[in-house]
């Protein structure tokens, strides 16, 4: 696995009025510090992807479908640097495991959604977003800097 990334298991909690899933609370160990929350929604077919933060790390669930999520350790300094790893997130009401993917400053990462309906994201990062001078650096989803492979059923990237 890259160093730095941590997965913490999310339990759903169903009854017959539907569901609970509790997804991060500031007394655990996964949790640094927080910035702001959104949501983000991912087209089928569309890789959302590649880009990296130097100041803040993210935190991904998946709320809605399936997503695929590729990260590749690019940090010269890491005893992971060039590894790739990957991972899917799955919303409480799919089946598979649940989890928060903490995505450490340095790794960069991209998802598409696996379900043909979409898939929504919540990301809790751990800086507010500056929009004058964001801390987003762009790789394009295609780039043979990157290797790695997309399902073949992605055709577009961004």
């Amino acid at each position: 696995m890259i160093r730095g990334l941590e997965i913490k298991k999310l339990k759903v909690i169903r009854d017959n009025r539907g569901f609970l899933m509790e997804i991060l609370r500031s007394d655990e160990k996964i949790f640094r510090k927080f910035g702001q929350v959104y949501l983000t929604f991912c087209k089928y077919g569309v890789a959302k992807a590649w880009h990296y933060h130097r100041l803040q790390d993210d935190y991904f669930v998946c709320l809605e479908g399936k997503i695929l999520v590729g990260l590749y350790d690019t940090r010269k300094s890491s005893k992971t640097y060039g590894k790739i790893a990957r991972f899917i997130l799955v919303a409480p009401e799919e089946n598979g495991r649940h989890i928060v993917l903490k995505i450490p400053k340095g790794i960069v990462h991209g998802f598409t959604a696996l379900t043909k309906k979409g898939a929504k994201i919540l990301n809790i990062p751990t800086k507010v977003y500056n929009y004058k001078k964001p801390d987003e650096y762009r790789i394009a989803w295609n780039s043979d800097r990157i290797p790695f492979k997309w399902p073949r059923f992605v055709r577009i990237g961004g």
